[in-house]
C-alpha cells in the first residue's frame, strides 16, 4: 500500500524502467516464444503488461492506452513506453496523499487507491519475471533488474555468483 503519490511515482518510475530493459531486448523472432504448447507467448505476456494499465482506469487515471496490437518487438517496445509514462503523468494529475487511503472497487474487490496501486506493481512485477524466463527460453541475454544478471557479471569482468 501507498501513503505517498510521490512514493508510488518513484516505485513504478523505477520499476517500470526494468520492465522496458525487457521489452527493449525482445526480437519479432522472440514474440512466438512459449514456456510450453498452450501458454502465453512472449507477444501475449508483453501486449498483457502494456494493456495492464487500464486497471488503473477504474482508480480515474486518464490513460493513453495501446490503439492495437502490432506484432513486432518495436511496437510493443513503444507501447510499454507509452502507457508507463501515461501512468507516471496520470498519477500525478488524479491521486492525492489523502485520496490513497479512500475505498474503491476495482475487479468485484474491495481496496484503497494505495492498495490498489500496490497490487499494481505487484502483477507487473510477477509478469515481468515470466518475460525474464521466456526471454532466455528464447536465446536473449536478459538484462539485470534488482542486480547484474549473469552475462552481466561476466561483462564486468567478474564471477557470477553461483
Amino acid at each position: 500500500m501507498y501513503a505517498t503519490v510521490q512514493s508510488f511515482i518513484q516505485d513504478y518510475t523505477q520499476e517500470s524502467a526494468s520492465t522496458q530493459r525487457i521489452f527493449d531486448a525482445l526480437t519479432d523472432e522472440s514474440l512466438t516464444q512459449a514456456v510450453a504448447p498452450g501458454y502465453r507467448t512472449i507477444s501475449q505476456l508483453a501486449w498483457h503488461l502494456a494493456e495492464s494499465g487500464g486497471m488503473l482506469s477504474s482508480a480515474g487515471f486518464n490513460l493513453d492506452r495501446p490503439s492495437g496490437r502490432s506484432e513486432s518487438a518495436a511496437a510493443l517496445a513503444e507501447a510499454y513506453r507509452a502507457i508507463s509514462q501515461s501512468i507516471i503523468r496520470s498519477a500525478g494529475e488524479v491521486l492525492t496523499d489523502a485520496k490513497l487511503s479512500e475505498p474503491l472497487t476495482v475487479f468485484g474487490k474491495p481496496f484503497t487507491y494505495g492498495s490498489l496501486l500496490g497490487m499494481f506493481i505487484k502483477h507487473e512485477v510477477h509478469h515481468r519475471g515470466q518475460l525474464t524466463i521466456l526471454i532466455r527460453q528464447a536465446g536473449i541475454q536478459a538484462p539485470g533488474v534488482y542486480g547484474p544478471s549473469k552475462e552481466e557479471w561476466a561483462l564486468n569482468g567478474m564471477e557470477a555468483p553461483q
